[in-house]
């Protein structure tokens, strides 16, 4: 039996300073071409076809090691290790499912059509002064978006979103090794900065009177949950919540943006807004890599994974594998995909919570834009963010056509 030590497998550059935006797409693509797996240049091995990718997220001979990464970065105590061993994604079993449980309901598909006028509610106030002209997206729009609607479901005054949303950015790149190397005071900063804010929060005369503190609040009195606990549940939404869904609305918008004609189709068929959420998903997905420990041996297509082996599900690739998708690298609203759902959510226990609602800011958000613009172009050069991590783009400059009145949103 081999051993995936023991393969000859092209290498995948992790410290590559170009990862990001077309050089991310042909160093993973040119990975796939040659096989479904590589090795890592740091440590580890990347699973890149969609079967592969689906076989290990849903494995139950693996798990997310997410405290252990940090600590490999030499990272073991303070705030940020903190901060991350209370999270979800560093729970397993039977702690993982009661506190997921306790939240559960506050993200079902039912909880998020609720929050649906909200959504068009913020939309409307952030493009309220947005008519005809060069934007940039991400601070204007994308950014403050998911922040403020995080904030409608923790049950944080609004006012407090933009506070929401760079918390949410620092904390969420603990998962970012470029960033835990290069800027570990600020988000040192952000985890004590957060846990005082949940922690007054927590406080029964606070301004949490509705949400998800104001919920978990009597756990918490009656001593089923711990504040740490309940501290680390907050996190854990916020963390799924913002970053993510900015960066996937920001990509969405520089995707219409390259390809005028999605955007003139979507406009003349507004139902074609679930379909190209889907397909925005599909092409881009901003949690291109997850990463799963071997807690038993096991063996797939004949190759043996040993306990200990750390591999790396690459959801870009498994998102466009051509074995499974008809041209995979054309990014087409009206495509039929075969119903085969994108990986950009993950998949197994550790399924993204959020799902629902981050699906459904999306749809809204597009949307609403589609209905204001006839045309939506580039209008400068795209700042990308690092693709490990939350790949995200950290300016997206946009030239808005043929606004319609302001208040039609």
């Amino acid at each position: 039996m081999t051993t995936v030590d023991e393969l000859d497998l092209p290498v995948f550059d992790q410290q590559d300073a170009a990862l990001s935006g077309e050089a991310f797409h042909r160093q993973m693509f040119d990975l796939l071409e040659r096989s479904w797996l590589a090795r890592s240049n740091l440590l580890g091995h990347v699973v890149l076809d969609r079967e592969a990718v689906d076989h290990v997220l849903r494995s139950r001979s693996a798990r997310m090691p997410a405290i252990e990464l940090l600590e490999l970065q030499g990272v073991t105590s303070g705030p940020i290790h903190e901060q991350l061993s209370g999270n979800l994604l560093n729970l397993h079993g039977e702690p993982h499912r009661r506190l997921r449980g306790l939240v559960q309901s506050t993200f079902t598909p039912q909880a998020a059509e609720t929050l649906r006028p909200a959504m068009r509610a913020h939309l409307a106030e952030l493009l309220r002064d947005v008519g005809e002209g060069t934007v940039e997206f991400v601070g204007r729009v994308a950014k403050p978006y998911p922040a403020r609607m995080i904030a409608e479901v923790v049950g944080a005054p609004v006012e407090d979103a933009p506070a929401l949303g760079e918390w949410a950015y620092w904390l969420q790149s603990t998962f970012d090794p470029t960033k835990v190397a290069g800027e570990p005071a600020r988000i040192e900063r952000a985890a004590v900065e957060f846990h005082d804010y949940v922690e007054r929060l927590l406080e029964p005369g606070s301004s949490a009177q509705a949400g998800l503190v104001a919920d978990l609040r009597p756990a918490v009195e009656a001593g089923r949950l711990t504040p740490a606990e309940c501290i680390s549940l907050v996190g854990s939404v916020l963390l799924g919540g913002v970053d993510t869904t900015q960066a996937q609305l920001s990509h969405g918008m520089r995707l219409f943006a390259e390809h005028p004609e999605q955007w003139a189709a979507l406009r003349g068929d507004p139902s074609l807004v679930p379909a190209a959420v889907d397909e925005i998903l599909r092409y881009e997905p901003v949690a291109p890599f997850t990463v799963r420990l071997v807690t038993e041996a096991f063996t797939h297509r004949g190759v043996h994974f040993p306990v200990d082996s750390l591999l790396i599900a690459c959801a870009t690739t498994a998102n466009r594998d051509p074995a499974v998708y008809t041209d995979p690298d054309v990014f087409d609203v009206r495509a039929d995909r075969g119903g085969t759902k994108p990986l950009s959510f993950g998949a197994g226990p550790h399924f993204c919570l959020g799902m629902a609602l981050a699906r459904a800011e999306l749809e809204e958000a597009i949307a609403v834009l589609v209905e204001r613009y006839a045309t939506v172009e580039l209008a400068g050069e795209v700042a990308y963010d690092t693709a490990p991590g939350v790949y995200g783009l950290h300016a997206l400059p946009l030239r808005l056509g043929h606004a319609t009145p302001t208040g039609t949103a």
